[in-house]
Order: structure tokens, then C-alpha cells, then sequence
């Protein structure tokens, strides 16, 4: 029975997300440029649960790039209303639109004179009548039994927030360097403040042959090492070139006799690569800006001394620093 009555939580929950799809209209465009063109911070206010809902979509936009903070109603109205300026972005959270201490607060916020958008389930009520703009949050019902304990509202709240802030980041080109810089504690900006050479795969973990090697041996090579790379280089360990796994498969495809071939003259030339000593939030921006996932780590001279694989710099899998 707990089972089942779990699983109808989760579908009520997961259904009233997926509903705010169709809600969405030009007034969630016109916030995101609203946002993204402000001067000042976007202020979230809300009351009980839509009041922790709202510290968290701040926490969200904070660790993404945009400034954001919360403002309690009930406290604004005793002081804080001096946080709040003009170039400020206001967003007022409420399921019904009828919270008594958010609407109260609402013309006072205008006088400062920054814009006001509500997050509501009701797109008729008071606080969506004094909003510039709406965005609809609305569930058809709660996942209470009783429909009384906010469930399946607090979620689209939540979520809608996440849209918000995903978007902001397209929006504002948010990288994962910019991620680094303000997440210095967590484990991602720790793991990103190390250099290439303190995980990079070394000696006879690098995928590599020599120039004149043929196709077969090549292959046998890159299935051994399993990294669906293979790195060309010259007698004397300089990278010359590079062979993925996506390119054997467009060989296939074009029909080119791979197996007639020694690697040098299909092999991709001058392939983008990494210095052992650079940040490593600088390599996976190399990643993501060319769609790399494995990278090669050459020395002032051009020589092979390394591999940089993209689930190693994100912690997937058994990984320790070499520096440990």
C-alpha cells in the first residue's frame, strides 16, 4: 500500500511539472530578458512553504551567475524594503495569489519602482493583478490527500525556477570556469582548481601508436586501451595526430578501405591537445567548446605525456589525484 501510494505521489508531482510546458508563454521571455538586462539583483519573496521555495531558487541563481536574494514580506515591511532598488527584478511567490503579507507588500515594492512578476497558481488573483508580468505555476491538484499540505505546487514552483535559471545561464554564457571561481569548497570546484597533470592518465595508459603503424594494430590498440581514441605520433613521442572512434564510424560510412591504410593518412592532424600544468576548468572548457571528450597532454617540446579524459575531470568512476 505505501508503495503504491508513494508511486501515485510521484506521477501527481511529475504530471504537474511536465503541464507547465504548455503554460509557458511570452511573459516567461519577456522576465528572462528582464533579468538579463537589469543592473540590480532578482529579489524573491514568498510566505511558508512558497517562502523556502524561494530561498531555494535563489540559492539556484546565486551558484549560476545571477545575482539573487530573498526578501521575508513580513520583515521587508519593518526595514528591509531599503535592499530594493529600482534596477532590482522582483518576483513575488504564491500558490493562490491571496497571501495577505506578500500583497501588502506589493505597492510598496512599486513605489521603489522595479518591476514585479508573480509566481502563481492563479492567474486571476490579487497578486497577479498587480504583476507586470505572470508566470502561470499552477497544478491541478496536490499530491495531499487531503489537498491541503502544499505538494505538487511546491514542485512546479521549484521547477519553474529551474527553467528560469537554466535558461539565465544559456543567457549570460555561463561557463564552467565561472562555476569554478564561485564554487571554491564544493567538490566539483576543488577537483577543477587541481591542473591537467594532477589526473591525467599516464605511460602505458596512453592510448598511442607510432607513425607508420597499420590500421589493424591500430584498432587492436585503441579496443585495448578503451577510450575511444588513439593518439598519432612520431619516433620520437611527438603528437602528430589523433583517430577517434567517431571517425572510424564515419570511415564506415563513406566506405573508406580502413584496413588498406597505415594511420598516418587518415588520422585527424594537429588535433586540439592540453598543457600538463593548465587548470583543468580551462581543459573542460576546451571540451565543452569543441564537444571533446579526451584530450591529449603534450610537454613544451610536442611530446605525448599524458590523456585527460572527461569523466575523470567530472569524479565519475574510481578516481584519485596523481598528486595524492
Amino acid at each position: 500500500m505505501s508503495i503504491e501510494r508513494a508511486t501515485e505521489v510521484l506521477r501527481i508531482e511529475a504530471e504537474g511539472i511536465l503541464k507547465l510546458a504548455d503554460k509557458l508563454d511570452d511573459s516567461f521571455t519577456r522576465l528572462v530578458d528582464l533579468i538579463y538586462k537589469s543592473r540590480g539583483r532578482v529579489i524573491f519573496a514568498g510566505i511558508g512553504k512558497s517562502g523556502i521555495i524561494a530561498r531555494k531558487i535563489v540559492a539556484t541563481l546565486n551558484s549560476t551567475g545571477t545575482r539573487a536574494l530573498f526578501l521575508h514580506p513580513v520583515e521587508a515591511m519593518h526595514g528591509d524594503l531599503g535592499i530594493v532598488s529600482a534596477d532590482d527584478v522582483f518576483i513575488a511567490l504564491s500558490n493562490s495569489g491571496e497571501t495577505d503579507e506578500l500583497n501588502i507588500l506589493i505597492s510598496s515594492i512599486r513605489s521603489v519602482g522595479c518591476p514585479v512578476i508573480a509566481f502563481t497558481g492563479n492567474p486571476c488573483s490579487s497578486l497577479a493583478s498587480r504583476s507586470d508580468l505572470v508566470i502561470n505555476v499552477g497544478v491541478e491538484k496536490e499530491a495531499c490527500p487531503l489537498g491541503l499540505a502544499p505538494t505538487a505546487s511546491t514542485s512546479a514552483q521549484m521547477a519553474m525556477g529551474d527553467a528560469l535559471a537554466v535558461v539565465l545561464i544559456e543567457k549570460h554564457k555561463f561557463r564552467t570556469s565561472d562555476f569554478q571561481k564561485i564554487h571554491p569548497g564544493g567538490n566539483l570546484g576543488r577537483r577543477l582548481s587541481h591542473q591537467v597533470s594532477d589526473i591525467m592518465l599516464t605511460g602505458n595508459a596512453i592510448p598511442k601508436v607510432y607513425e607508420g603503424t597499420d590500421m589493424e594494430a591500430t584498432l587492436k590498440e585503441m579496443d585495448w586501451q578503451q577510450l575511444g581514441v588513439i593518439f598519432v605520433t612520431d619516433a620520437d613521442d611527438i603528437l602528430t595526430g589523433i583517430i577517434t572512434d567517431g571517425d572510424i564510424r564515419r570511415m564506415v560510412v563513406r566506405k573508406i578501405p580502413v584496413y588498406d591504410n597505415k594511420v598516418e593518412s587518415l588520422m585527424v592532424k594537429d588535433p586540439k591537445h592540453v598543457d600538463p600544468a593548465m587548470p583543468l576548468y580551462e581543459a573542460l572548457n576546451i571540451m565543452e567548446t569543441h564537444q571533446i571528450t579526451v584530450l591529449p597532454a603534450i610537454d613544451d617540446t610536442g611530446k605525448v605525456v599524458g590523456v585527460l579524459h572527461l569523466h575523470d575531470i567530472l569524479g565519475k568512476g574510481a578516481l584519485k589525484f596523481n598528486s595524492v
